[in-house]
């Protein structure tokens, strides 16, 4: 991969920041990067890696857009509802920058499709609305040996760790039981701020493979408007990951 004249034009203010460069750069046009979700947390993960220039942005998502989504998921305009997600996805991101490549997905995530959906990127980022899928997720990223970026909102709160075991814990060491399934609050505030994080997450391993949330999880709350992070262990009972 190398740099065009309209890249260096394109990314100039990002690659000046220290630890970026020109390297940087080429390494985040070469990458590819896997997106579960295309809701709040997705909208903001996808729009902020299309910009930053990652060079492949796979991207699934079942649902439709209703109207009651577009108060948080930016990738999503009223004259699209009752469009697919991922599909509306593909376009806002193609407008946004037009030099990279985006693979929508339609398909529920499930045990069949999982590994010709998700293919072998650099890195997952669970942007999902449910615990299911992202145990499945997480057991596919152990399985095949790619770091993944978890995150999730509620109301004013939100959080977001890196998992990449043995390297660290695996989501179901965070987390041995799913909550149950319920529709949660959320203001466009909140999967804004956290889906942001996740892409920063996102961009410092994939430039530098040194993203911050190594095992931490952090906590935002909007009420107090305050961060707080927390580290986690592995659980050496874990079903999923004990073995590795």
């Amino acid at each position: 991969m190398i740099l065009t004249d309209y890249d260096k034009q394109r990314y100039n203010r990002q690659m000046i920041t220290s630890g970026w460069g020109k390297s940087g750069q080429v390494k985040l046009k070469s990458a590819c990067v896997f997106i579960a979700g295309a809701g709040g947390l997705g909208s903001m993960v996808s729009i902020q890696l299309a910009m930053a220039g990652v060079g492949t942005i796979r991207i699934c998502d079942s649902d439709k857009i209703e109207l009651s989504n577009l108060n948080r998921q930016v990738l999503h305009t009223d004259a699209r509802i009752g469009e697919l997600k991922a599909i509306s996805a593909e376009k806002t991101l193609k407008e946004l920058n037009p030099t990279i490549n985006i693979s929508p997905f339609t398909d529920h995530l499930n045990e069949m499709n999982i590994e010709s959906i998700t293919g072998m990127p650099d890195i997952v980022v669970d942007c999902l609305d449910n615990f299911k899928t992202r145990y499945l997720l997480n057991a596919y990223c152990i399985k095949k040996n790619i770091p993944l970026i978890h995150g999730a909102i509620w109301g004013m709160t939100g959080q977001v760790t890196f998992i990449y075991p043995p390297k660290t814990p695996c989501l179901q060491c965070l987390f041995p039981k799913s909550p149950p399934k319920e529709i949660f609050p959320v203001a466009g505030i909140t999967p804004g701020l956290i889906g942001c994080i996740q892409a920063s997450e996102v961009l410092k391993y994939l430039m530098t493979a040194s993203p911050a949330l190594k095992g931490k999880l952090l906590i935002f709350d909007g009420e107090d408007l305050t961060f707080s992070k927390i580290e986690y262990k592995r659980n050496p009972s874990c079903l999923v990951c004990h073995n590795i």
